[in-house]
């Protein structure tokens, strides 16, 4: 009986910690959130700031993109090694400083650095995520505990992107439209996040005896640089340029080397013979094919429902309207992170995942008939938003769920870098499709409706294709039962 009580004890001592966690790092993925919209409304002024023109702000989203593609697995690897609050600490303060000259850079090239050293804050929710399961699994319920954080994290992120974008614009005027002064608003939300985190977040348990594969680094550094340029320039320059398609070779092709150095290290970098097992490789593809839709997919629903009726297709939406229509998206992101938590109790994680992957598979193939009318967009974008809600936190959380202790950090990371890529490709392939048959529309800068049928399709398929994936996956994967043996790192788990 005392057993009993002493048991119950030290499992609510452990929630409690759990909650008083995710309370600090819920304030961490406002700020992410915050650093993601905020800057949006305020495109244009920058650009009248600089002195540049529209094309030229892509060099920005492109550099960040670079930047986080190559940082997030390394210092990910750094937080398993050494404690994810201390690399969270080190990502905060990176991210703060670059938020901080991005105040005061006047020029385009200062500025860029800026952007992309900002990008740092992409490592945030990967750290996150192995903070909150390092700490569920002394309770036994670490994979559980992880996906309802998560959900709720992702709650966070909307809901920052949605105050930073509503405020966006609305701090720049109340400022009389000084840009220094309104680009210090994010530098000190990121700065002041950086004290809840030291004061509010317990550090993990990293497992000792561990050594960081530099060359292994060196190499897949190489090869993510190699792929994520190629990726940026074939959308800035469109494939007529055939050393674009050169890069992405020889990037995807450095993969041969990486795979057999790593297989000879006794804690390398990325451990292969974890990514191969049943449980994590339809993960870590499915993060890439989501990545389609989740980053790939939002300008060219945001340009189609910008575009003029007079071609026989858009919704003409004005700016506040096309607002309007992103920020219900948003929500029902939010509505798929809570729900998540629920259906996998009901059913399985692993149920839920596929349904999850389903939903913005119907949500985008749903445009192919139904895409002229606005409440017909708003239906769609909904019923994919609620998938892909639930998989932005849910991914990350099940590969850490399905990592070997001493590789949470690394395998929820590598979430964020295939989503990336995916993301990436999809973009510079969208930007061609669209267009293509741009000259047959009526107004001069809409694209053609059968680019957007591709973008929808590409979507559509690309999403299906993960859940038939995720069928792949053990039964029982990402459940507390699943966790409770665990091997050290660097063994290969049963």
């Amino acid at each position: 009986m005392s057993f009993a009580r002493g048991s119950a004890r030290f499992t609510s001592s452990a929630a409690g910690v759990t909650a008083s966690l995710v309370g600090f790092l819920f304030l961490v993925e406002i700020t992410s959130g915050i650093l993601q919209g905020f800057y949006i409304p305020l495109i244009p002024d920058l650009v009248r700031h600089l002195g540049i023109h529209d094309a030229d702000f892509n060099w920005f989203e492109a550099a960040q993109l670079l930047v986080a593609a190559i940082s997030v697995p390394f210092l990910a690897k750094l937080g398993d090694l050494y404690g994810h609050r201390r690399i969270l600490l080190v990502s905060t303060v990176l991210t703060a400083g670059a938020s901080w000259w991005l105040a005061f850079a006047g020029d385009f090239w200062s500025f860029l650095a800026a952007w992309a050293l900002q990008g740092f804050y992409v490592v945030w929710l990967p750290l996150e995520v192995a903070l909150i399961f390092d700490r569920g699994r002394r309770t036994g319920r670490g994979a559980s505990q992880t996906r309802r954080a998560a959900g709720l994290l992702v709650v966070a992120l909307e809901a920052g992107a949605i105050i930073g974008a509503l405020s966006g614009g609305r701090v720049f005027a109340a400022l009389g439209e000084n840009v220094t002064l309104t680009l210090f608003m994010p530098a000190i939300a990121v700065t002041l996040v950086f004290f809840a985190i030291w004061f509010g977040v317990p550090e993990s348990e990293p497992v000792t005896g561990r050594s960081l594969d530099t060359r292994g680094f060196i190499l897949l550094t190489v090869g993510l640089l190699l792929i994520t340029s190629g990726l940026t320039f074939l959308r800035l320059n469109g494939p007529g340029a055939w050393w674009v398609w050169v890069l992405i070779l020889v990037g995807i092709l450095s993969f041969i080397p990486f795979g057999r150095f790593e297989l000879r290290q006794k804690d390398p970098a990325i451990d292969l013979r974890v990514l191969r097992q049943p449980n994590m490789w339809p993960v870590q593809l499915t993060a890439g094919l989501v990545g389609i839709s989740l980053l790939g997919a939002q300008a060219p629903l945001a340009t189609y429902a910008g575009t003029d009726r007079a071609n026989g297709y858009g919704l003409g939406l004005d700016a506040s309207d096309i607002s309007t229509l992103i920020g219900a998206y948003l929500i029902s992101m939010i509505v798929g992170a809570l729900l998540f938590p629920m259906v996998s109790r009901l059913a399985s994680p692993r149920v839920a995942l596929i349904a999850a992957t389903f939903l913005v598979a119907l949500g985008y193939l749903l445009f192919l008939p139904f895409h002229l009318e606005t409440w017909q967009v708003f239906t769609n974008m909904a019923i994919a938003g609620l998938g892909s809600g639930a998989l932005v936190g849910a991914l990350p959380a099940a590969a850490a769920a399905a990592a070997p202790r001493g590789q949470t950090g690394i395998a929820a990371a590598l979430t964020n870098t295939t989503k990336t890529i995916g993301g990436s490709f999809a973009s510079g392939i969208f930007g061609v499709v669209l267009i293509v048959g741009a000259a047959s529309t009526v107004t001069s800068t809409a694209a053609s409706l059968g680019g957007y049928l591709t973008v929808w399709t590409i979507c559509g398929v690309g999403a299906l294709a993960a859940g038939v994936l995720l069928f792949f996956v053990p039964k029982l994967a990402f459940s507390d039962v699943a966790v409770l043996e665990e091997p050290v790192a660097g063994e290969l788990a049963p």
